[in-house]
């Protein structure tokens, strides 16, 4: 059962704490992701919308997922688990950094995440403190803070997936 964290990061300009509405552990945003058979290594042609709130018993077993389905050339079944407690909002010092801040913590069986898609229902603020409602589906955003009187925006959104191994530290369990 394979771990993997999402990660991303972006461009921004005058923003601060990019994440999705209500943050990372909001269970209704929905995370759009493409996977990949294990079994036949095909990958799938649309994406694939995986909630916290949404729970569904595994076939075959006493455990629940947030998505359960199966591949459409192989038809081997397969599961995602959502572990919450894990993302963290994108800083302006991340960003210009160029370093990227854990998302959310996926245990995947049968399944590989491969891509993760962005859309709407992000929120940023400027450095006066007004909240912005971003959809990054588009890739970018642009507006202006009256209240600092400067431009404010977000480019170049990036995400990527790496395999992570459980690790407890001091009682807290980390993903490393």
């Amino acid at each position: 059962m394979p771990l993997f964290l999402l990660s991303f990061k972006a461009d921004l300009d005058n923003l601060t704490d990019l994440q999705p509405r209500g943050g990372c552990d909001d269970p209704n945003y929905g995370y759009f992701l493409k996977l990949k058979c294990e079994g036949c290594g095909e990958i799938t042609q649309k994406e694939t919308c995986v909630m916290l709130s949404e729970t569904v018993s595994v076939p075959n077993s006493r455990g629940t997922a947030n998505l359960v389905q199966r591949c459409k050339f192989c038809a081997r079944g397969g599961s995602v688990l959502m572990i919450p407690g894990h993302g963290k909002p994108l800083t302006l010092q991340l960003s210009e950094a160029q370093l990227p801040t854990p998302l959310m913590v996926f245990e995947c069986r049968g399944f590989e995440p491969v891509e993760f898609v962005f859309g709407d229902g992000w929120t940023a603020q400027s450095r006066s403190g007004t909240v912005y409602e971003i959809d990054l589906f588009q890739g970018e955003f642009a507006e202006y803070d009256e209240d600092d009187q400067c431009p404010v925006g977000l480019s170049n959104p990036e995400a990527s997936f790496k395999v992570v191994h459980k690790k407890s530290k001091r009682g807290q369990t980390v993903y490393e």
